[in-house]
């Protein structure tokens, strides 16, 4: 037997060669290129925007004592590519020059979450949307609010007299 044109090596074509060679580098640019592509996009559903954070609503000194202050913040909410604002607000009641007594008020009606208004006239808080009233104090004086006005319980006063509120997420 002869074995004239064959070696005894495991020889590749030339075209088998390139073939191969073709695959690798085209696997390791679809790679290089994919996985930080796959990342980009897949990045933003697993994170979340913050649900807590200290609000500045105003400098302390600028709140007279005996007077609502209205603050208002806007919060964004980023849930995967979904970007949510959501506009809160409340009044600041100083009963004295200490920080400890004052009482922040949420500016949400507790009946269906409309935003109340301080009338100084009616020395109430006033809802637009179904005539729900609310004394200085946050109790309810008249209509359909189940409970008095919620409170921010949580604030502090920075060194540079920044009044801040705890704001949860909720």
């Amino acid at each position: 037997m002869s074995d004239e044109g064959h070696t005894g090596r495991n020889e590749i074509s030339r075209r088998d060669f390139i073939k191969v060679t073709t695959g690798i580098v085209g696997g390791v640019i679809g790679l290089a290129v994919g996985v930080p592509a796959i990342a980009y996009l897949l990045d933003p559903a697993f994170k979340s925007g913050a649900k807590e954070a200290w609000i500045p609503i105003g400098k302390f000194a600028d709140m007279q004592i005996g007077q609502p202050y209205a603050f208002s913040f806007t919060r964004v909410q980023v849930n995967g590519w979904e970007r949510t604002s959501t506009s809160h607000g409340g009044f600041v009641i100083r009963k004295s020059d200490n920080p400890t007594d004052t009482v922040i008020f949420n500016s949400r009606c507790t009946h269906l979450g409309c935003t109340v208004n301080w009338k100084a006239d009616a020395q109430a808080f006033i809802c637009p949307c179904h005539d729900g009233k609310f004394g200085i104090n946050g109790k309810v004086l008249g209509g359909p609010p189940p409970r008095p006005l919620d409170q921010f319980t949580d604030f502090r006063v920075t060194q540079d007299g920044v009044l801040e509120i705890y704001y949860k997420e909720s």
